[in-house]
């Protein structure tokens, strides 16, 4: 039997990379996979009792009156490794690990294919909820199954990821509490080299054509570079990083939408403007937030209520808290955003992060 640590009315914006969010009733941290599903089980099993299950708190957006219940932090940690032959390694982590230290770890030991996720704030538990992509590379295309405490039947089962319904920032996990996860699989390549670099952005930095690899640790010192640049890596005196991330997905629209858009923004920007469009299946397409909300009229650092919160001054996806603000405030923000998209294109932009108590 495992024990775990409980405190009464505990603050929940430090647990956040927002720093907003009121008090939890009550908070749980669990450091080992039985001790969280003790404490899932136990919490769940108390009638009329809620439960936030927390990570890392890097895609979390939480009411300024917290949260009226028990919420559990998941500090659970360890790695392993088995050879499955081929050149494969199946990397075997923990749902606590923090991300990047997951990535380091897998370029420490010379395998390829996490490299370019790089940087990204948050626990390794969450990469397949939202399938966490970035710079070309997504979860999806590495994960191989991950274990969950299903909160139904109080059971864990192991999860081919075939079976996770992993799509663009989204699984069958999102938006959902059913299930706990306690640990991935992730299927690497040994060598000490990068998957493909995709992202054109990242190639040009590189000097490398789209499609070559290269060392695992050049593409993530490059990677790294990129998201420090854009304030996407977590740095305590920075406010450009105090924020959730891509506040905005990308938005995807069908093809008879785009068409109804690209007029719109002939009309409003002129019939040469170079308008940044990706495939997203048959019939769909895929455009960019940051640049819809630049023209839009949202440029980097613009100020919400009494300038406590703004866009960050590196990247207009991410909205960040500048000190002294409420989540209301940054609601606020999020809402003037989104409505200034849609008034000058008619795109509805969604939000990526969870939110807890509130929406928009």
């Amino acid at each position: 039997m495992t024990s775990v640590t409980t405190t009464q009315s505990a603050p929940l914006a430090e647990r956040t990379t927002l720093r907003l969010g009121g008090p939890a009733a009550r908070f749980v941290h669990a450091t080992t996979a039985s001790e969280l599903v003790e404490a899932v089980r136990t919490a769940d099993a108390a009638t009329g009792e809620k439960v936030l299950v927390l990570g890392g708190g890097s895609n979390l957006v939480i009411s300024d009156d917290g949260f009226d219940g028990t919420v559990v932090h998941v500090a659970t940690k360890g790695f392993r490794l088995d050879p499955l032959g081929g050149g494969i390694v199946q990397f075997t982590v923990e749902a606590g690990e923090e991300w990047d230290s997951v990535v380091a770890e897998a370029v420490a030991q010379g395998l390829g294919g996490l490299e370019c996720l790089s940087g990204i704030p948050g626990l390794n538990g969450a990469t397949p909820v939202q399938n966490v992509g970035a710079y070309g590379v997504e979860i999806s295309q590495v994960l191989q199954s991950v274990d969950l405490l299903d909160r139904r039947s109080g059971k864990v089962h192991q999860v081919p990821a075939a079976k996770l319904g992993l799509a663009y920032r989204t699984s069958v996990l999102k938006g959902t509490d059913n299930a706990v996860v306690l640990r991935t699989r992730f299927s690497l390549t040994s060598g000490g080299m990068s998957a493909p670099i995709r992202y054109s952005e990242l190639a040009r930095v590189l000097g490398v054509a789209q499609g070559d690899r290269v060392p695992a640790d050049e593409a993530r010192k490059a990677v790294l570079e990129l998201r420090r640049g854009k304030g996407m890596v977590l740095d305590p005196a920075d406010h450009d990083t105090w924020s959730a991330g891509s506040f905005f997905t990308n938005p995807i629209i069908d093809d008879a939408t785009f068409t109804s858009v690209l007029i719109r923004i002939s009309d409003r920007l002129g019939a040469d403007v170079n308008v940044p469009v990706y495939p997203a299946g048959h019939g769909r397409k895929k455009l960019s937030a940051a640049w819809l909300i630049e023209r839009a009229g949202f440029h980097k650092g613009h100020q919400g209520p009494g300038g406590r919160v703004s866009l960050s001054g590196k990247h207009t996806l991410a909205l960040t808290n500048r000190g002294g603000a409420s989540t209301e405030d940054l609601l606020d923000l999020a809402r003037e955003v989104r409505d200034g998209v849609r008034a000058a294109f008619g795109v509805e932009l969604h939000p990526e992060p969870v939110f807890v108590g509130v929406r928009l």
